[in-house]
């Protein structure tokens, strides 16, 4: 799992993800395969990983994530400090103390796979590890949060006697850290754009169809809801999913999670949706090889500013 957190004036947002397949060269290594190649797949650890992989930075680079988080909240600190807010705090909380902190979450096509987790929490968690969506530091004042976010959110554009940069210390700080790549959009969305195209041509795939068909008839063979894709048990809006993301976890709830988990196992269903994604992964490399190399030298370029900031601080 994992939460990414951002804001504006009007509140934090955050968004957890909840990421169960892997990926990097596309060639599958480890584990056992039926007699087509197929990984037979039972754990997230039986996944092998995917062809995308070493084009991710996000998705799957927790630590780079975490690292560029840190040098960027560092900057926009030092920029707050430098413009007149001494005491200004690396994590700070927004303005308004009563802005909604919005949850959401999500997971690959593929699902869970955790039985004992299904068993006790459905598609949910234990709330006792629920996701702290308030950053650590004090809450900003209005003022301050203009000069973090730059006055182009609204407040007056001048503050302390000074003048407020458009883009905010926050977007300094990111100037610094992009230093040197040609597209900055391109350089976090290219990826992920293409894996959504990609994984919707792999749900078109016949056996990949055929195999949620198994999968769907299976979970409704116990008793169950028919449902078409494991995601779409997952999103189901009876379990209601709260601000924070967390469900009821009724017991209609958990047994359709156990259901999930099991017709998956029973049919091999993340094992067919690896190597058809695999397969569709591979050919968009092929197709598009220089814009993900493109998109990496932009990662490593940051990855290289993350460090320099990071000597300097």
């Amino acid at each position: 799992m994992r939460v990414r957190r951002g804001g504006g004036p009007a509140g934090v947002a955050v968004a957890v993800a909840v990421v169960l397949l892997a990926g990097c060269d596309g060639a599958p290594s480890g584990g056992q395969r039926t007699a087509d190649g197929v990984p037979i797949v039972r754990e997230a650890k039986d996944v092998p990983e995917l062809p995308l992989h070493r084009y991710q930075f996000t998705a799957e680079d927790d630590e780079a994530y975490a690292t560029l988080e840190r040098a960027r909240k560092l900057l926009a600190q030092r920029c707050m400090r430098d413009f007149g807010f001494a005491d200004f705090p690396r994590d700070p909380k927004g303005p308004n103390p009563g802005a909604l902190a919005i949850v959401a979450v999500n997971q690959d096509p593929a699902g869970e796979f955790d039985l004992e987790k299904a068993r006790h929490w459905g598609y949910g968690w234990d709330p006792k590890r629920d996701v702290d969506a308030e950053p650590e530091g004090r809450r900003m004042t209005v003022d301050e949060s203009y000069v973090y976010w730059g006055h182009r959110t609204g407040g007056r554009p001048t503050i302390l006697g000074r003048r407020v940069p458009e883009e905010g210390c926050l977007g300094r700080a990111d100037k610094r850290l992009y230093r040197g790549v040609r597209d900055m959009r391109r350089t976090w969305a290219y990826v992920s754009q293409r894996e959504v195209v990609l994984e919707k041509a792999a749900m078109k795939d016949k056996r990949m169809r055929r195999v949620l068909k198994a999968w769907s008839q299976c979970v409704a063979d116990k008793g169950l809801k028919r449902y078409a894709t494991p995601d779409d048990a997952f999103r189901d809006k009876a379990w209601k999913r709260g601000n924070g993301g967390n469900t009821s976890h009724s017991r209609r709830e958990r047994n359709t999670a156990v259901a999930d988990v099991e017709c998956k196992r029973e049919h091999n269903t993340a094992g067919v949706w690896w190597t058809v994604l695999s397969k569709e992964q591979r050919a968009d490399l092929a197709r598009h090889r220089s814009a993900y190399e493109s998109v990496r030298r932009g990662q490593e370029t940051v990855r290289d500013n993350m460090r320099e900031v990071l000597a300097t601080i």
